[in-house]
C-alpha cells in the first residue's frame, strides 16, 4: 500500500487507534478495527481509499445494506469525485470500473465465486483493499455466512479492512482472519470521542440511570418493595411519548433517534405528538421549501400524517416506508432539520444519521423466535448512535420505563460488555455448485473447514482434544507395560474365568432349585418324620438309602434328630439338613431297637448286626430326584473348568491380578477415546456433513455427475437466492417457458417471497395463466421438500399465492396509489416484494440453458416493474 502521511490528509489530530491501523495497513497487513459506534472507524477505510488512489490501485467498499451502499456512494462522490466512485448491486451497475467500487457484501462474495478461490480473477484486477464495513453483521442469522465466505475466498494479495462495532471476541475474529487470509492485526479501542451519559425516564420524571461510578444502578431507581404491580399500576408508571419528548426539549437533548421495535409503534408515535413542532422559525424556513419541492417531484410519496409531521421536524423511519422517503428523511436529519426520528433498530446498522440523543423505548422486543430482552450488542449498537463528533460534548442515551421492564434491566444492559460474534456459516446449493465448478471435492472441503464456525468449534473443542491427548498418553503407557504379556493367553484365560463364573452361577441356581424341592418334600413328610413312621431317606452322603425304624430323638434345637438304618447295615444319627430326599416305605414292618452304643449326635454312625442286616437288605432304593443328576453334572463341569484353569499358564503368574487390572483399564480407555473421538469428529465435520447432504440432493436432481456440474447444475450455479436449487427447478420445469412478461414477473414473485403474516391481504386475484403455472410448480416443490427432509436439510422453498397479484397489477401499469389502496401491506413491504422479484428477473438472462423466450420475457418484465417508486434511489 502506498504510504501517505495521515497528517497531510486530515487537518485534525487522529486518535491512537486510527494511527495504529494506518501503520498496520502501510506495513501491508490486513486489519480488524473494533471500536465503538461513532468513534471514527470509517476514517481508516477512507485512508485505505486515499492510499489506493495514490498508487493507482482500486478499492472495493462493501456494506451490509443497499441503503448504506447508496449513502456511501453519495459520500464518496462528494469526497473523491463522481468519476472515481461506482456502485454495483444485483440490478444496478454505475461506473463499475471506477477505482472505488461500492457494493453489498453479497455482491463481493458472488464476484469471488467466478474465480478459483485464492486467485485474483478479472473482477479483482488491481484491487488492493477490500473494506468490510459493519463486519459484525457476521452475527446476522440469515446473512452472516456471506462475510465468512468473503473472507475465506478473498485472495491473500488483497488487504482486508474489517470495520466492526465492539464485540467480545474481536481477538478470535482477528486470529481466524490471520489464519485463513494472511497477516492481520487487531486494532481495538473502547474510547468514545463523545462519551455517553445514561438516563432513565418514567412517569415520575427523568433520572440518571447509573451511580457516580457508572458501574451500578442509581440507588434512587431501586424499587422500595418487591410487591408485584397490578395491571393499572404497571401502565401508570409508563411515560407518554409527549412527556419524553418534552423532557428532551427542556434539557436541550435534541435531535434524537427514538427507537421503537414496531413499525406501527413508530407511526403511532408520530401522530401521538399531535401538532407539536420541534423546529424554530429559522429551521422551518429552511425545511419547508425542501419538503415542498420533494412532494412536488414525488406526489405519490408520503402519507399525509407523515408529511405534516415532517414540516414540524418529526419523522418515522422503518422498513414499511418507501426507500425514497427514508432517504429524504435521512438527508433532512443530517442537516439538523429533523429533531426526532421514530425508528426501528435497522437504523442502528450504520446509516449516517448523527444524533445528540438516542431513546430506547423498550429493552425487550418480539422476534420470530418469541419475545426476549435485548442482548448487550443490540443495546450498545443503538446507544452508540448518540453523540455527534465535533458537535456534542456528551451523547445521551435515554431508556424508557415499560409495563414489564424498568431501570434494573436497563442498568444491566448499560453496564454490560458486548456479546461475542458467533458463526452463522451455512452451506447453500449455490455455494456447492460454485465451488465444485472450479475445485475438487477435497479442495471444497478445505474451504468449508476454514470457516469462522469451524475455527470457533475447534476452539470450543480444545479441552476435549486435550483430554483425548491425555487419554492416548495413558493408553500408550499401559500398552508399554503390557508389551511382554501374551494378551492372547490372557484373553483365553479371561474367557475361561467368565465361563467358570457362569457355570458356578448355573450350579448355584440348580442347587437352589434342588433345595427348594427338598424342603417341599420335608414339608410334605413332616408328620411322618415327627411321628417316627417308617420312611425311606436319601442323605447328602452320596446315594445311601435309610429307613426310619426308630422314634425321633429330640435334639438340642428346634429340629429333631433321627436314628436310621442304612442299606449298608449301618446305624446313623441324622439331622434334618442331612436329608436330601424322603419317600414312604410302608412295606417294611416291625421295629428294632438301635444300638445303645450309637452316639445320638448328627453325623455319628455304628455298624449293625445280623438282626439288622435282614432288614437292611430289604430296603428299597428311592428313585433319583429330577434335579439331582443335573446338580451332579453341573458340579462336574465346574470341577473340570477349575482344573483347566489351574493348568493354564496364566494361573502361574504371581501378578495376575495387577495385569488384568491394566488390561481392563486399557479396554475402558479405548472405549472412552472411541466415544470422545466420535463426538469431536461429528462436531468438527458438521458443516462438511451439511455440504455433502446438499451434494447428494444435487446428484439426485442430476445437477452433479458425481462431483462434476452438469448443464442442469450450471443453472443452479448461476442463481443467487435463499434456495438456488428451487429457483433452478422452477426455471427448468417448463412452467415458465411461454409466459408473457407480466405473468413471468408474477410467478417469479411467488417463488422468491413468502406471506409471513396471515393478516396480510390484497384485493387482486391471480390470472388463470399464473394459477396454472403455480399449480405446476406446487408438485415440484412438494418433491423437493421430500428430498430435503430425507437428507435432513431445511432450506425454505417459497411458493406464495396470496400477495403476488400485486406484482401482476404493477407490471400491467397500475398507478402506485391505486395499488396501495388495494392492500394492507406497508409501502416498504410492497417495494421489497418488487425488488426481490426484480433481482431474480435480472439474473435470468445470465442463466445458461434456458429458452430464449424466457430471457426476453425476463428483461421486459424487469423493465415493467422497475419504475418509481420501486426503482432504487441513488
Amino acid at each position: 500500500m502506498q504510504a501517505l502521511d495521515p497528517q497531510e490528509l486530515y487537518p485534525f489530530e487522529l486518535d491512537p487507534f486510527q494511527l495504529q491501523a494506518i501503520a498496520a495497513l502501510q506495513a501491508g497487513k490486513s486489519v480488524v478495527v473494533c471500536a465503538p459506534t461513532g468513534s471514527g472507524k470509517t476514517l481508516i477505510g477512507e485512508y485505505a481509499i486515499h492510499a489506493a488512489l495514490a498508487g493507482e490501485r482500486r478499492v472495493f467498499y462493501t456494506t451490509p445494506l443497499k441503503a448504506l451502499s447508496n449513502q456511501k456512494l453519495r459520500d464518496f462522490r462528494q469526497q473523491f469525485g463522481d468519476d472515481n466512485v461506482g456502485l454495483l448491486t444485483g440490478d444496478t451497475s454505475v461506473n463499475r470500473d471506477a477505482p472505488i467500487l461500492v457494493m453489498t457484501t453479497e455482491i463481493f462474495r458472488n464476484m469471488l465465486y467466478g474465480t478459483p478461490i485464492g486467485e485474483v480473477g478479472t473482477s479483482l484486477t488491481d484491487v488492493e483493499v477490500v473494506v468490510l464495513d459493519e463486519c459484525h453483521y457476521m452475527n446476522d442469522r440469515q446473512r452472516g455466512t456471506v462475510w465468512e465466505e468473503s473472507i475465506v475466498y478473498c485472495p491473500a494479495e488483497v488487504q482486508l479492512v474489517a470495520l466492526s462495532a465492539t464485540v467480545a471476541n474481536s481477538q478470535q475474529l482477528t486470529d481466524w482472519i490471520h489464519k485463513v487470509h494472511g497477516d492481520t492485526e487487531l486494532i481495538y479501542s473502547d474510547f468514545r470521542p463523545v462519551p455517553l451519559e445514561h438516563s432513565f425516564c418514567s412517569s415520575k420524571g427523568f433520572f440518571p440511570l447509573l451511580d457516580s461510578s457508572s458501574q451500578k444502578i442509581n440507588p434512587r431507581l431501586k424499587p422500595l418493595t418487591n410487591k408485584p404491580l397490578s395491571k393499572e399500576e404497571r401502565h401508570k408508571i409508563v411515560p407518554s411519548i409527549g412527556a419524553v419528548i418534552s423532557h428532551l426539549r427542556q434539557r436541550d437533548m435534541l435531535p434524537a433517534i427514538y427507537f421503537i421495535f414496531s413499525r406501527r409503534g413508530c407511526d403511532k408515535s408520530v401522530t401521538d405528538l399531535g401538532n407539536v413542532s420541534l423546529v424554530n422559525a429559522e429551521e422551518s424556513l429552511r425545511l419547508k421549501p425542501q419538503i415542498d419541492a420533494f412532494i412536488a417531484a414525488n406526489p405519490e410519496i408520503g402519507k399525509p400524517a407523515h408529511i405534516d409531521a415532517l414540516y414540524r421536524g418529526i419523522a418515522a423511519h422503518h422498513a414499511g416506508i418507501l426507500p425514497a422517503w427514508k432517504g429524504f428523511v435521512e438527508e433532512l436529519f443530517q442537516q439538523g432539520l429533523i429533531k426526532v426520528v421514530f425508528a426501528t433498530e435497522t437504523l442502528a446498522a450504520g446509516i449516517n444519521m448523527p444524533a445528540r440523543t438516542t431513546v430506547i423505548s423498550s429493552i425487550s422486543k418480539r422476534t420470530d423466535r418469541g419475545h426476549r430482552l435485548l442482548n448487550a450488542s443490540e443495546f450498545l449498537q443503538m446507544a452508540g448512535r448518540a453523540g455527534r463528533r465535533g458537535m456534542d460534548e456528551v451523547g445521551y442515551v435515554v431508556t424508557v420505563q415499560t409495563p414489564f421492564e424498568g431501570a434494573k434491566e436497563a442498568a444491566n444492559l448499560a453496564t454490560s460488555t458486548a456479546d461475542p460474534l458467533v458463526s452463522q456459516f451455512a452451506p447453500s446449493y449455490g455455494m456447492v455448485m460454485n465451488l465444485l465448478q472450479t475445485h475438487s471435492l477435497e479442495q471444497a472441503r478445505d474451504l468449508v473447514e476454514r470457516s469462522f464456525g469451524q475455527y470457533l468449534a475447534d476452539l470450543n473443542l480444545a479441552p476435549q482434544i486435550q483430554n483425548l491427548e491425555s487419554v492416548m498418553e495413558q493408553i500408550a503407557k499401559l500398552e508399554k507395560d503390557l508389551a511382554n504379556i501374551d494378551l492372547k493367553q490372557l484373553e483365553i484365560y479371561d474367557k475361561l474365568r467368565d465361563r467358570l463364573r457362569e457355570e458356578k452361577r448355573l450350579l448355584k441356581m440348580l442347587a437352589q432349585q434342588s433345595e427348594e424341592m427338598r424342603l417341599n418334600d420335608l414339608a410334605s413328610y413332616a408328620p411322618y418324620l415327627l411321628s417316627g413312621s417308617p420312611l425311606t431317606i436319601r442323605t447328602n452322603k452320596g446315594i445311601i438309602v435309610h429307613t426310619v425304624l426308630a422314634a425321633k430323638v429330640q435334639g438340642s434345637g428346634q429340629f429333631p434328630w433321627f436314628v436310621c438304618l442304612g442299606s449298608d447295615n449301618r446305624w446313623y444319627t441324622l439331622g434334618y439338613k442331612d436329608i436330601v430326599q424322603v419317600g414312604t416305605d410302608l412295606l417294611l414292618d416291625g421295629d428294632i431297637d438301635y444300638p445303645s452304643k450309637l452316639p445320638l449326635r448328627p453325623g455319628q454312625s455304628i455298624e449293625g448286626d445280623e438282626a439288622s442286616l435282614a432288614i437292611a437288605q430289604n430296603i428299597k432304593p428311592l428313585p433319583e430326584s429330577a434335579l439331582a443328576p443335573e446338580v451332579l453334572k453341573q458340579q462336574a463341569r465346574v470341577i473340570a473348568l477349575e482344573s483347566e484353569m489351574n493348568r493354564h499358564p496364566v494361573s502361574k503368574m504371581s501378578d495376575r491380578g495387577a495385569i488384568f487390572k491394566k488390561v481392563n483399564r486399557l479396554e475402558q480407555l479405548q472405549r472412552q477415546i472411541d466415544f470422545q473421538q466420535k463426538v469431536v469428529n461429528e462436531r468438527r465435520q458438521r458443516h462438511w456433513q451439511e455440504f455433502m447432504s446438499l451434494v447428494h440432493i444435487l446428484q439426485a436432481y442430476d445437477c452433479l455427475q458425481e462431483t462434476q456440474p452438469t448443464d442442469r447444475g450450471k443453472v443452479v450455479a448461476a442463481l443467487r437466492g435463499e434456495n438456488e436449487l428451487w429457483l433452478a427447478l422452477c426455471l427448468m420445469s417448463g412452467e415458465m417457458d411461454n409466459l408473457s412478461p407480466h405473468h413471468l414477473a408474477t410467478v417469479c414473485a411467488a417463488i422468491v417471497s413468502e406471506n409471513s403474516r396471515p393478516d396480510n391481504w390484497i384485493k387482486f386475484g391471480l390470472s388463470p395463466t399464473v394459477e396454472d403455472a403455480l399449480d405446476g410448480l406446487r408438485e415440484v416443490r412438494r418433491q423437493l421438500m421430500q428430498v430435503q427432509r430425507r437428507h435432513l436439510v431445511d432450506i425454505p422453498a417459497w411458493l406464495d399465492y396470496e400477495l403476488t397479484g400485486l406484482v401482476e397489477q404493477w407490471a400491467l401499469g397500475m398507478e402506485w396509489s391505486e395499488l396501495c389502496q388495494n392492500t394492507n401491506l406497508d409501502e416498504g413491504d410492497i417495494v421489497r416484494l418488487m425488488r426481490r422479484t426484480i433481482d431474480l428477473l435480472y439474473q435470468i438472462p445470465h442463466v445458461p440453458n434456458l429458452p430464449i423466450h424466457v430471457y426476453q420475457a425476463a428483461k421486459q418484465a424487469a423493465q415493467l416493474i422497475d419504475r418509481f417508486p420501486v426503482n432504487e434511489v441513488i
